[in-house]
């Protein structure tokens, strides 16, 4: 993303926002890039426990928590960490129906309601596009704002901090521990996380695995353009990435990458179908050595009993 392109475009009070959650100098370098395969290993070997992410990639093993997340990432892990997806009474239902009043633009409302993003300001729409492209990122529902999405469009709007790296971790955990298909998210940061490891990377691409915001992007957000049909060329080509050694020379295509992305989304929920075959099959077999063991126990309490007394 181009902070020129956005200076350009008169839209200063988006980069604004940015940051304020000092997400800015991150999600404005041009040259990050992506393995997918690692990525796809990381979210099969992923485990979260109380907050801890621990994995494996290229057989070496990871673990971080939201303070390391920050530290990796450079930026704050402080502040708002309230995840939810399906139980929003944490968030409190009278400031959610505000929020839903203020989003779709409607005061009068009585009820909670998922807000059409086409419903919102062009700027809140841009808000909502970038949040559920990096904060928690999907492939569906993208043009309705869920509870969650609209707490977050609020906070980034008025400038209130947001623990990115612990979002991170809650939403790792759900793509990770759900029989749901996701996305695999995050994937440049989480390559800065393997890099920070020292994870060989196997292939890195030259195509951002997040959206470029472009013309397109800011005219289906209602923005009308400076510069016309040229604007767009602003942006300037993406940075290549240099290739690791033994890639190959030729940068995969746009359709290459997501049918890879699609196949290693299919195998890792075949991974996590036979994981959770084997778990089934463990906790059985702990069953029947509980029932085993509380029969030997029972035995051993008679033969104790009979042995223990006293002769006639």
């Amino acid at each position: 993303m181009k902070v020129e392109y956005f200076q350009d475009q008169g839209l200063e009070v988006f980069l604004a926002k940015l940051r304020a959650q000092g997400w800015l100098e991150l999600f404005a370098h041009t040259h990050l890039g992506c393995s997918i395969p690692d990525l796809a290993e990381f979210y099969t070997n992923c485990n979260v426990t109380n907050a801890v992410v621990t994995s494996e990639v290229n057989r070496k093993k990871l673990k971080f928590n939201a303070k390391d997340l920050g530290a990796i990432l450079g930026v704050s892990a402080e502040d708002f960490d309230v995840y939810v997806r399906e139980d929003n009474t944490m968030l409190g239902t009278a400031r959610l129906l505000q929020l839903t009043q203020t989003l779709c633009q409607q005061t009068r409302l009585k009820a909670l309601q998922s807000v059409k993003k086409g419903d919102m300001t062009s700027l809140h729409q841009l808000l909502f596009w970038f949040i559920i492209k990096n904060i928690i990122p999907r492939g569906e529902g993208r043009n309705l704002a869920d509870a969650m999405d609209q707490c977050f469009i609020d906070l980034m709007a008025r400038g209130e901090q947001i623990n990115l790296p612990a979002i991170m971790i809650r939403h790792i955990s759900r793509i990770a521990n759900t029989s749901r298909e996701h996305d695999l998210g995050y994937g440049f940061l989480l390559t800065l996380v393997f890099e920070h490891f020292g994870i060989s990377i196997q292939k890195k691409v030259g195509v951002q695995m997040i959206d470029e915001i472009g013309s397109s992007t800011l005219m289906g957000c209602r923005f009308k353009l400076v510069g016309g049909e040229q604007a767009d060329s602003k942006q300037g080509p993406r940075t290549p990435f240099p290739l690791v050694p033994g890639s190959s020379s030729s940068e995969p295509s746009v359709d290459a990458l997501l049918l890879d992305q699609s196949r290693l989304k299919t195998k890792l929920a075949e991974v996590k179908a036979a994981l959770a075959v084997v778990k089934a099959a463990l906790a059985e077999e702990e069953a029947l050595n509980a029932k085993r063991h509380e029969a030997h126990m029972s035995i051993l309490s008679v033969l104790t009993a009979k042995f223990s007394s006293p002769p006639p």
